[in-house]
């Protein structure tokens, strides 16, 4: 499956930004549920919070897939060592 999901072009980046977005989507239904049904309380909000926010597990357990796809095919595009020599270059 994540094989399937790399040829199509999504890669851990996408699905990393993906789980960021599903917080922030999932504060946002909570408060847009607070405001659409202000009658049926905040138990209904927190559902709709919780919905929303379990995507984010998801979507970050299938960036940790494909990064480790990629870094076993080679395509990932920087990893920590790359950035550990830029500092020092910069420092210097």
């Amino acid at each position: 499956m994540i094989q399937k999901l790399h040829e199509k072009g999504l890669r851990s980046e996408h699905a990393y930004t993906a789980g960021f977005l599903s917080i922030g989507l999932s504060v946002a239904a909570w408060a847009a549920s607070l405001k659409a049904e202000p009658g049926l309380g905040l138990d209904r909000a927190d559902r709709w919070g919780i919905f929303v926010g379990e995507w984010a597990p998801t979507f970050f357990g299938v960036g940790l897939a494909l990064s480790h796809y990629e870094q076993q095919e080679g395509t990932l595009t920087a990893d920590v060592r790359d950035f550990r020599r830029e500092r020092e270059r910069q420092a210097m």
